[in-house]
């Protein structure tokens, strides 16, 4: 596929363009916030972002071209990955007691999706066009043919209207009227703590779906591992320590108090291992990246150019931006929790500098091959934690509040990388069809500052109503990032958990399974992962059911818009208790009829997600 050459007066950079992308980024910002609070899992948005801004533009007497269509996109996904960085990491202060001001996640946000932009630009040339056979972006490509499906019409559109309301409709009937059980399941009597689960979310069915069937049943057999091996196999050996103490058999630990004594921190070590794995596999790609940053801004220094389609953000923009960001994370007191002083904002802004640099053109390079949503960001987010509580532990700096800046600075450079991923699909795309650089790079710096208010009010306010941890909303990838920073600055953690738990992810790499799934498996809990590998079930059968009449691309659009849809629901819920202060609901006992009824609710967005893989006609 090539750069399809377009009339340089194409309408591109309009006001329709720039709302439309604000409006739709801040929807799916919010609902992919939700998701990934929920299940620690995000997708990518830039396609049914796409598909929904030219149903919209239809509405106009000019209709839209494709240019603004692009655009609408561009600035809508930005906000996927802002939300990714954010909800990685900010959700650990709750966990330690600290509530965060909303403009202070706010402006974090804001400074990794500056961090990332800005980094990136000097790579364009060097990775979008020169690189293009090496570099494929699948997302970018996979954008730039619905864009060019869009001008032609076409049902996609449909499919993710529907997918929006079903996904609404659920939620607000399972989470809000509370008419039937969220999560349905069996606990085997010869299995003691042993238990099959499964939520009956459509967002997580549809995660399944957009990741395939070999993903999705890797991560649940990991999940399938722990709930049925490690928790009975924990309590059998608690209870027959009780019995050789002479103790009643009877006083066996819960399922929460194993988890929080034991199978977390094996979880987390077996996320841990897999993570660093996968940085050591991909170091060349790092050395490689690093010297493409040398080799992109010599290519910036001499472009000279003065075509719109190979033309960036001009360089005081970058260097100006640069500097400022770096002032302002120095000067501004308070925007890295824990109350630093002057020193430790420097010491601070000095650790999203150079893991900010050092983890952008790895980013932007990696989702050339493997794509957004396998982007390792979690990886380097650990890495930039390990490095900087590092740094804290060697300038005498602990405690809560040390712990606090640590995992702000991780979420800088969390959301840096994320978004730096995000606008080099998006610039892939742009120079599919005709696009100017410069003009997307500016709406990604729009949506940066409008956005980044939205993630933050959604994450402060999920964390006032829900909660996170086993009480609340799970944020595993948080408690990850929790983990990590109190075992660097010397907290007591049971090591020999952590490294049980690393051996297991290992024994899972030796026998060929992927590194990161298998051990995100071992650590989110089951009823999750059972939902996701649904959702791959349901694409696996569609594959061979329709073969010749297989619309995969519609079944993406629908399952994003189960993703939108419950995602919004679910943040229209918490604002709602949370303005009104209505307590957390609390999930009864349910009897078998309802378990089943509820099934049979849930069936009805299976059978819908299947139907819209299959073609008219």
């Amino acid at each position: 596929m090539t750069a399809t050459p377009l009339p340089p007066k194409l309408a591109e950079f309009t006001l329709k363009a720039v709302l439309a992308g604000l409006l739709f980024g801040v929807l799916f910002g919010a609902a992919n916030a939700y998701l990934g609070l929920k299940a620690g899992l995000t997708v990518s948005t830039s396609i049914p972002i796409a598909v929904l801004s030219a149903l919209v533009f239809q509405l106009f007497p000019n209709k839209g071209t494709i240019l603004e269509t692009n655009m609408a996109q561009t600035v809508g996904s930005a906000s996927s990955s802002l939300a990714s960085g954010t909800i990685f990491t900010i959700p650990a202060l709750f966990l330690w007691g600290i509530v965060p001001e909303t403009w202070q996640v706010a402006l974090l946000a804001m400074a990794g999706g500056v961090l990332g932009i800005l980094a990136m630009v000097p790579l364009r040339r060097l990775l979008i066009v020169q690189a293009d056979a090496e570099l494929p972006y699948p997302e970018g490509r996979a954008c730039a043919e619905v864009l060019r499906a869009t001008q032609h019409g076409g049902s996609g559109g449909r499919w993710i209207v529907i997918g929006i309301a079903i996904g609404a409709a659920m939620k607000l009937f399972f989470g809000a009227m509370h008419l039937l059980p969220e999560t349905v399941g069996w606990t085997p009597s010869f299995l003691p703590n042993g238990a099959l689960s499964l939520a009956l979310a459509p967002a997580l069915m549809a995660v399944g779906f957009i990741v395939g069937f070999r993903a999705s049943a890797v991560m649940v057999s990991g999940a399938v591992l722990s709930s049925l091996v490690l928790y009975p196999l924990v309590t059998k050996v608690h209870m027959a320590g009780l019995v050789d103490a002479g103790q009643q058999a009877a006083a066996a630990l819960s399922p929460s108090a194993i988890k929080n004594r034991f199978l977390l921190y094996v979880g987390a070590g077996a996320v841990a291992a897999a993570g660093l794995f996968t940085v050591v596999k991909t170091a060349p790609t790092m050395v490689a990246s690093l010297r493409a940053v040398l080799g992109g801004m010599q290519q910036q220094a001499h472009g000279g150019t003065v075509d719109d389609r190979d033309r960036d953000v001009p360089g005081s923009v970058l260097l100006g931006g640069l500097a400022a960001l770096v002032a302002a994370l120095i000067l501004v007191p308070g925007i890295f929790a824990g109350e630093l002083p002057l020193l430790g904002r420097i010491a601070a802004a000095l650790g999203v500098a150079l893991f900010g640099f050092l983890f952008v053109p790895v980013s932007s390079r990696l989702v050339g091959v493997i794509g957004v949503s396998s982007n390792p960001t979690s990886a380097m987010a650990l890495i930039t934690l390990a490095g900087s509580a590092g740094l804290f532990l060697a300038l005498g700096w602990k405690g809560v509040a040390a712990q606090a800046a640590v995992l702000t600075i991780g979420t800088v450079v969390c959301v840096a990388a994320s978004k730096a991923g995000d606008i080099s699909q998006d610039l892939k795309t742009g120079w599919l069809v005709g696009a100017s650089p410069f003009r997307q790079q500016f709406g990604q710096l729009i949506a940066a500052g409008v956005a980044c208010w939205v993630v933050a009010a959604v994450v402060i306010a999920m964390g006032k109503t829900y909660g996170f941890g086993d009480d609340g909303l799970a944020a595993p990838q948080a408690r990850l990032m929790q983990t990590m920073v109190e075992a660097v600055l010397g907290a007591n953690l049971p090591w020999d958990l952590l490294v049980m738990g690393g051996l297991l992810s290992g024994t899972g790499m030796l026998a060929g399974l992927p590194a990161l799934p298998f051990a995100l498996g071992i650590y989110l809990p089951l009823s999750t992962l059972a939902a996701v590998f649904v959702g791959g079930c349901v694409r696996r059968f569609a594959e061979r059911a329709n073969q010749d009449r297989l619309d995969v691309e519609s079944g993406v659009l629908c399952a994003s818009g189960f993703v939108a849809g419950e995602g919004l629901a679910g943040v229209g819920i918490a604002g709602w208790a949370y303005a009104s202060g209505a307590g957390r609901h609390v999930a009864a006992p349910y009897s078998s009829s309802e378990g089943f009824a509820a099934l049979a609710v849930f069936a009805i967005a299976v059978v819908v997600l299947f139907r819209s893989t299959r073609k008219a006609g």
